[in-house]
């Protein structure tokens, strides 16, 4: 398999997410790069999910933490952008990528923010089949102290800032934040740029949700929308559009295997995602994974 440096990125964010390959992973040498996307508000990369920051009189909002080791290094980068104390953290889902850098930001004061299942998650032992890993509970300072079932709004730093939870799609916990007044959105992982998505089907993850969160993010957006996706480059309605494209084909391909009772290993020797796999599976999650993760999403 031929991987390119921007590739390179993207599968090293998806293995540091398993817990044994985090813990040797040299922070180090990570750096946190910002990219402005809107007045007083900025997406922010390390390694691990895409971060995103709305800095102004009222204090930060850091939407995810990456990874602990990298806290101070994140706080550096939002002090540069005109930044101070972060005073709330949102987290988009559970996994380690997104929300292992909470504690010492929850130590530190700030009021961390998640849909009521991520805190679930959270807060007891989890397994991921996909990395055959077990995760352990988070510490106490690292969970979420404000939950909430469908969505909270905001109104900070001059926006408006809604956030919502979207059905069982890349986990049964995502939100996408809406900065309404920028046209920002951060997608979590519900859509990432440029490569297959991971379908945590132990957290009740399903195709078919991902699929309706693309749908629901066209709906919400237009031609000017930025949108921080949980990995890859910041995106346009445009790359939506296209991710969702890919998703419906591929679902197009492979239920009818499904229905006429084609085995999952049948099912990958069919190569449902044949035509897409050189623009979208060059990460961990390649063709073969991918359609192993859709039939079972499909199968259930």
């Amino acid at each position: 398999m031929i991987v390119t440096t921007r590739l390179l990125g993207s599968m090293l964010a998806l293995l540091v997410a398993v817990p044994a390959v985090a813990q040797q992973q040299d922070f180090s040498t990570v750096e946190i790069t910002t990219q402005q996307v809107a007045d007083h508000l900025y997406m922010l990369m390390g390694v691990g999910g895409n971060m995103a920051v709305s800095v102004g009189p009222d204090g930060a909002v850091l939407v995810d933490t990456e990874f602990a080791p990298l806290s101070d290094k994140i706080r550096a980068a939002v002090r540069q952008v005109g930044g101070g104390d972060i005073r709330f953290v949102i987290n988009t889902h559970w996994h380690v990528d997104h929300a292992g850098g909470n504690e010492p930001f929850g130590l530190a004061g700030a009021l961390i923010i998640a849909h009521d299942n991520a805190r679930a998650r959270l807060s007891t032992e989890q397994f991921m089949a996909f990395f055959k890993q077990t995760i352990p509970p988070a510490p106490a300072a690292a969970l979420p102290t404000l939950t909430f079932p469908s969505r909270a709004t905001f109104h900070w730093n001059g926006n408006t800032v809604n956030v919502f939870h979207v059905g069982n799609a890349h986990t049964d916990g995502d939100v996408v934040v809406h900065f309404t007044d920028s046209n920002v959105f951060h997608a979590g992982d519900t859509f990432v740029n440029g490569e297959y998505p991971f379908i945590d089907l132990g957290s009740n993850g399903e195709l078919d949700g991902l699929i309706a969160a693309a749908e629901g993010l066209l709906a919400r957006s237009d031609a000017s929308t930025k949108i921080i996706p949980g990995h890859g480059a910041l995106a346009s309605r445009a790359d939506v559009q296209v991710f969702h494209e890919m998703l419906v084909k591929i679902r197009a391909n492979i239920q009818p295997l499904i229905d006429q009772g084609k085995s999952e290993d049948e099912a990958v020797a069919a190569k449902p995602t044949a035509e897409f796999d050189a623009r979208w599976g060059g990460s961990v999650i390649d063709g073969e994974s991918f359609t192993r993760l859709a039939y079972q999403s499909l199968k259930r």
